[in-house]
């Protein structure tokens, strides 16, 4: 049984120490002969730096490394080029520790090309002068590879001056890419972020996105063959439906991928299923966003952006649904073509971002992720029992910090409570659908479990209701007939009308009837 390749990104000690390795080699042959300057956008933890390495392992002909895999016999190892390679690691957190580390990544390069650069305090300078002169002592164009890209950026998203610093500071540094096309045979450059080419790229018009491109969907990322063949033996007498519902469904326009780091982190702890990915990160950045654009919650079942979107990074005016994509939070659901071009839907690729997603949202909406009661919840929803359904969410909004809502209206906003009700819920784990469209309307929420359905329709108020009032939020439910659309699932459907006071914070009133 090979081993394991858990936090190995060096291609030559996976191949050389009997580590499994998922064959992209073809599709590294296939950029190489297709591109001249190619960048490739992928979450962190994806596999980024291992193609990378792969590329540098192909360019300097360690051909042997290569045996049995796709381009063994397709590529001339003996024709050989120099290859600087820049690895953004480190610390950001100043401009001046930013090009520090820049000298300190091109000195490396200089030693192991046997190169002295004269400008080796001056980091563009000497990144052009790096390319030339290792054109003029091999003989050969160069080949640059640059992994991360952005990370000097991304570092520093709570600070934006910093983040700014640091992006004008690249600028300055990718633009001898430009200059120096002359000498370069190929350029890969990887990261989580698209920086226009405006901010970043000045100039550089031939750098093409192959991010979204149908065939490069697996370049990174294992897909549900590779678990079944390569990884055949690890996941004998596992549960594999259950594997595909927690780590599967990142969709890059082909063959849905499983992130490497949470299927071999899977095996490695005895087949727990736990948000390894999501404790690998720092997600509280998304926090801050939620705060300045308060955004409504279930609106992530619902989004629907343009291409143009998704390639828009831009730190003066971030957008939380580019970033939610871009870092692996939302992936495509599916590709709509509209007269007016391309459109996406997205969606949560899987349970363990769902789970971990959402228990971060409740954490900011309620100053508490409320563990105790998830599990009572999803016990009693199994069963139909909704006076603990209503109960633990009464109980819920009276425990929230009463300075949640000073200084802010965010208590008189329907999208509020509908987004407590929607980040508890998911963060326990159900099957929901926000703003579940029917012919007659949008349902609010729609729970979907194995013995019966929940439709869901919120209001606001300024009143606390007496017996003898209508619930209206359940009269709509009723009136507009929404049960209907899931009459045919042969299940109890149970139609529940929520409204909130805007006064107390709280549910006034908490009606159902089962059809």
């Amino acid at each position: 049984m090979q081993k394991l390749p858990i936090g190995i990104q060096t291609f030559s000690k996976i191949r050389e120490g009997d580590y499994i390795y998922i064959d992209k080699t073809a599709l590294a042959l296939d950029v190489i002969q297709n591109y001249q300057y190619a960048f490739l956008s992928r979450p962190r933890r994806f596999g980024k730096s291992l193609f990378l390495d792969t590329l540098h392992n192909i360019f300097e002909g360690n051909k042997e490394l290569f045996k049995g895999l796709a381009i063994y016999d397709k590529w001339d190892f003996d024709d050989t080029y120099p290859v600087i390679k820049i690895s953004w690691g480190g610390d950001f957190k100043t401009l001046e520790s930013t090009k520090t580390r820049t000298i300190q990544i091109l000195k490396d390069n200089q030693k192991r090309l046997d190169i002295e650069c004269e400008f080796d305090s001056h980091p563009s300078g000497c990144f052009a002068e790096l390319i030339q002169k290792s054109y003029q002592k091999y003989q050969k164009p160069v080949v640059v590879l640059i992994d991360e890209y952005d990370k000097p950026i991304l570092d520093n998203l709570e600070n934006p001056q910093r983040a700014l610093e640091n992006r004008d500071f690249l600028r300055s540094f990718y633009v001898m890419l430009k200059e120096n096309d002359a000498y370069i045979k190929f350029a890969f450059l990887t990261g989580i972020s698209k920086f226009s080419k405006a901010n970043i790229f000045s100039g550089l018009n031939n750098l093409e996105d192959i991010s979204l491109t149908p065939r490069y969907a697996t370049v990174c990322g294992y897909t549900q063959s590779n678990i079944e063949n390569e990884f055949k033996e690890y996941f004998d007498g596992v549960d594999l439906e259950r594997v595909k519902e927690w780590y599967n469904g990142y969709n890059f326009l082909g063959d849905r991928v499983y992130n490497p780091f949470d299927i071999l982190k899977f095996i490695k702890n005895d087949y727990m299923f736990d948000n390894y990915w999501w404790e690998s990160g720092n997600p509280y950045f998304l926090i801050t966003l939620l705060k300045q654009q308060n955004y409504d919650i279930p609106n992530l079942e619902n989004i629907t952006v343009g291409k143009e979107l998704l390639n828009s990074f831009e730190i003066e005016k971030l957008k939380l649904e580019v970033l939610l994509f871009q870092s692996g939070y939302l992936t495509i659901d599916k590709q709509i073509v509209t007269p007016l071009g391309v459109k996406y839907k997205l969606k949560v690729p899987n349970m363990e971002v769902q789970l971990s997603l959402n228990t971060l949202f409740l954490d900011y909406l309620c100053n508490s992720t409320y563990d105790e009661s998830r599990l009572t919840l999803h016990e009693a929803l199994q069963v139909g029992d909704m006076q603990i359904f209503k109960d633990t969410f009464v109980s819920l909004f009276a425990s929230i910090p009463y300075n949640n809502y000073v200084k802010n209206n965010i208590g008189e906003y329907e999208g509020y409570y509908a987004s407590v009700f929607y980040a508890y819920l998911s963060a326990s784990g159900f099957n929901i659908i926000a703003e579940d469209v029917t012919n007659s309307g949008r349902i609010d929420l729609t729970l979907i479990l194995k013995e019966q359905i929940y439709i869901i329709e919120f209001k606001t108020t300024r009143r606390v209701l007496s017996p003898d009032n209508t619930n209206q939020a359940l009269e709509q439910i009723k009136s507009k007939n929404y049960a209907q659309k899931y009459q045919d699932k042969n299940k109890p459907i149970y139609l529940v009308g929520i409204e909130f006071d805007t006064e107390s914070k709280n549910i006034s009133s908490f009606e159902w009837e089962m059809v």
